[in-house]
C-alpha cells in the first residue's frame, strides 16, 4: 500500500512540474509582433524611415515593413495579390484605381506636395521657364513614366498646358521613379528632370531651376489606404491613423512635405 501512495505521489509530482514547466516557458516568450507591410511611393522613403523609429517606439507590438516604388509599380503588385496591409501614393489616380476593384476600401490624403524641374547644382543657364527646355544646348530631360509614376504625370500635364509637351519629346528620357528621374541629373546623364520639391532639396547636386505652378497640373496628392485583404486590419487603421497625426505630420513637414 506505501508503494502505490509514493507512485501515485511521484505521478502527481511530475504532472505538476511539467504544467509549471509549460507556464513558466508560455510566459517567457515575448508575444509576438505583428508585420505590416507598407507599399509606399519612393519619394517617401526618408521620412518613412524616421516615422518607422517613433512609430514602433509608440507601438512595439508592430513592426512596420517598406516596399517602396513608383506608386504605379505598387498598384500593379497589389492587383496581383502582393500580401499588403497599407498603400501610400503620391497619385489620386492608382488609389481610386484600387478602390474601384474593391480592394481598398477607404483613404485619406495625408500630404501634399510640389512639382520642381531640377537641374545640376552648378548648372549657370538662365532658367527664365519651361520654354528653355527647347534650347538646342539641351538634349536629355529626365522625366518619370507618366503612366506609372505620378510625378511623371504631373510633368506631362504641365508640359501639354505650357503647349511644350511635342517639342521636347525627343528629348525625354522615361524612367521608373522620381529616385532615378534625380539619380539620372545627378550624375549628368541628363541636363534637366522634373522631380517634387522634397526630392530636390534632400540632394546637393541639384537645385531646382523652376518651381512649376499647381494651376498647370493636377493638385499633388499623397494618399492612404488599407487593403480589404491585409491580414492585420486593426494594426493596419492604428498606423493609418498615425499618419495624420500631430507627430506624424511633423516628421512630414520636417522633409518639405505640406499638411493636406
Amino acid at each position: 500500500m506505501f508503494k502505490k501512495w509514493l507512485w501515485a505521489g511521484a505521478a502527481i509530482t511530475g504532472l505538476l512540474f511539467v504544467v509549471l514547466f509549460l507556464m513558466g516557458d508560455n510566459k517567457g516568450q515575448a508575444p509576438k509582433k505583428a508585420e505590416l507591410i507598407i507599399s509606399a511611393a519612393a519619394s517617401l522613403q526618408e521620412s518613412l524611415e524616421l516615422l518607422q523609429l517613433r512609430f514602433e517606439a509608440l507601438y512595439p507590438n508592430i513592426d512596420l515593413i517598406f516596399n517602396y516604388g513608383s506608386s504605379g509599380a505598387l498598384q500593379q503588385q497589389i492587383e496581383q495579390g502582393a500580401p499588403v496591409d497599407v498603400y501610400l501614393s503620391a497619385g489620386q489616380k492608382q488609389m481610386e484605381q484600387l478602390m474601384e476593384q474593391k480592394l481598398i476600401e477607404n483613404s485619406q490624403t495625408i500630404m501634399t506636395n510640389e512639382l520642381v524641374l531640377i537641374v545640376a547644382s552648378d548648372s549657370n543657364r538662365d532658367w527664365k521657364g519651361l520654354e528653355t527646355l527647347n534650347s538646342d544646348g539641351l538634349r536629355h530631360i529626365a522625366i518619370g513614366q507618366p503612366e506609372s509614376v505620378p510625378a511623371g504625370l504631373y510633368a506631362q500635364q504641365a508640359l501639354i498646358a505650357l503647349k511644350l509637351w511635342d517639342s521636347v519629346q525627343n528629348k525625354l528620357i522615361y524612367l521608373k521613379d522620381v529616385r532615378q528621374v534625380l539619380n539620372t541629373v545627378e550624375t549628368g546623364n541628363a541636363e534637366a528632370g522634373f522631380v517634387y520639391a522634397t526630392d530636390a532639396v534632400r540632394s546637393t547636386k541639384v537645385k531646382a531651376a523652376i518651381p512649376l505652378p499647381e494651376n498647370i497640373h493636377q493638385p499633388i496628392q499623397y494618399l492612404a489606404g488599407i487593403l480589404t485583404h491585409s491580414a492585420h486590419p486593426e494594426e493596419a487603421l492604428v498606423f493609418y491613423q498615425y499618419l495624420t497625426a500631430e507627430e506624424a505630420q511633423a516628421i512630414f513637414a520636417g522633409f518639405g512635405f505640406k499638411a493636406p
